[in-house]
């Protein structure tokens, strides 16, 4: 049954449980203790008292000292009791007298205390030999009415300070865990609208005097409030990618579905109009394939690790540029990696998505580039790494552009006339994050676009 209760009711249950269980226990050591302390000082006023006794009772053989164990006053009865059963003085005997008084009167047996009672009264009784004196016990008895009365008192005392501590337990638990859980409660509920309204945008509200606190709860509210924030980038993101594509894509479709419906009408064409239609429906199937392919591409936020290996970066570069001018016969291009501190330097990836990152650089470079115009690609030793930079003089990156160059479906007012789909960069710049690169694009200082990749060092072998 306690499982099936909110996890409010079991924490305040078992917080109340567990400091009622603390709170008797006290109360019943408490208890004990204050029994125990009444008891010793009742057995030491006897204790006292047959001293007192034994001292002024020199000459009496055997028989009844006092005899008023119907009062409250101390020493209430008294008596000294032979070893031997059959000696004078007997009759009459205030308090019973059993084979271990007999015993201790005999000295094989030392002294002790033992409850009684007598006339319907609870007495304490001490039954010890008289000092200096062998063959004779002597029995000192009172009544134990107030140290019962006072145990009973006190009893009472502490079972209704127990039920008090009990219920205010109760209380305090049920109020730490409303308090605790707090938190949690508000995580459910905006789990639970978040699911019936498929809107991240929802968060966890904490007020100033929660948001302070550094415990686990707030701290797990706090993250739930971060994972929604990516969560709500993510969808946003999405939602951009599934919007930029279909824009994308319109025109180049709509361009296919005109090419094929020409040339469903062939008989009514030339021979040079067949030609340049199925030409450009070959090329807006490239276009739309290579962007479909790009997407897909962009859809991985990592690389295969079983694909992963070490690359060195100087043969990398040298066989990108070699396929960049087959590319591009109209754009030279040049590599310079023979800088002593990064021959044979190495880097763990994927080969064939970091040369996908150098060739996006590398055409893009020579997209913007006047004919003729050189595209420098160069290897460098950096601070803590190495630096990758492609660099083209064509006119540059604008102020404007250069925050948002990486973006995907971004194209610039001079990229809108070149071909393209604006995912290059996008996918470069993935591909640089989940290799542990860093990407970035500047303004060279006398014209063109520098585009800087950083790798973390690593040197072959290391």
């Amino acid at each position: 049954m306690l499982a099936r209760r909110p996890l409010r009711a079991r924490l305040a249950l078992i917080t109340s449980a567990a400091v009622a269980l603390v709170a008797l226990g006290v109360l019943a050591a408490a208890y004990v203790v204050i029994r125990y302390e009444l008891v010793r000082q009742l057995d030491l006023q006897l204790k006292q008292q047959a001293g007192i006794i034994a001292q002024q009772s020199h000459d009496v053989r055997s028989g009844v000292l006092y005899d008023q164990c119907a009062y409250l006053a101390a020493p209430a009865c008294a008596q000294v009791v032979p070893a031997d059963p059959a000696a004078p003085g007997q009759r009459g005997l205030a308090l019973p007298v059993t084979g271990a008084t007999r015993r201790v009167a005999a000295g094989t047996l030392g002294a002790h205390y033992s409850d009684i009672t007598h006339h319907g009264h609870p007495m304490r009784m001490l039954t010890a030999p008289i000092p200096g004196e062998k063959g004779r016990a002597l029995q000192v008895a009172a009544r134990s009415d107030t140290v019962d009365q006072g145990v009973r008192q006190a009893g009472g005392y502490l079972a209704a300070v127990g039920g008090v501590g009990v219920l205010l337990a109760a209380g305090l638990g049920y109020l730490a865990s409303r308090t605790s859980l707090r938190p949690v409660t508000r995580i459910a509920a905006t789990a639970e609208r978040i699911a019936a309204t498929r809107d991240p945008a929802h968060r966890i509200e904490l007020p100033p005097y929660e948001a302070c606190r550094q415990d686990e709860i707030t701290r797990l509210a706090t993250s739930f409030n971060t994972m929604l924030g990516e969560l709500e980038e993510a969808v946003a993101a999405q939602r951009r990618l599934v919007a930029d594509a279909s824009h994308e894509l319109r025109t180049p479709l709509t361009a296919l579905r005109t090419n094929a419906e020409l040339l469903a009408r062939a008989d009514r064409l030339t021979a040079a109009q067949r030609d340049r239609a199925a030409g450009a429906l070959g090329r807006q199937l490239r276009e739309v394939t290579g962007m479909v392919n790009d997407l897909i591409e962009l859809a991985r936020d990592e690389e295969p690790q079983p694909l992963v290996e070490q690359v060195r970066l100087d043969l990398l570069t040298e066989r990108c540029v070699a396929e960049a001018r087959g590319h591009w016969p109209g754009t030279p291009f040049t590599a310079d990696v023979t800088e002593a501190t990064v021959t044979e330097a190495t880097v763990p990836g994927v080969p064939a998505r970091l040369a996908r990152l150098l060739s996006n650089l590398l055409d893009n470079a020579a997209k913007f580039s006047p004919t003729g115009a050189m595209v420098e690609a160069r290897l460098a030793r950096a601070e803590g790494g190495l630096d990758l930079t492609v660099r083209d003089h064509g006119p540059g990156i604008a102020a404007e552009d250069l925050p948002y160059v990486f973006d995907r479906f971004y194209r610039s007012r001079q990229a809108r006339a070149l071909p393209g789909s604006g995912l290059g960069l996008a996918m470069a710049r993935q591909i640089a994050r989940a290799h542990g690169a860093e990407l970035t694009a500047e303004r060279a200082e006398t014209g063109g676009a520098r585009f800087r990749l950083r790798f973390p060092l690593r040197e072959a072998g290391g």
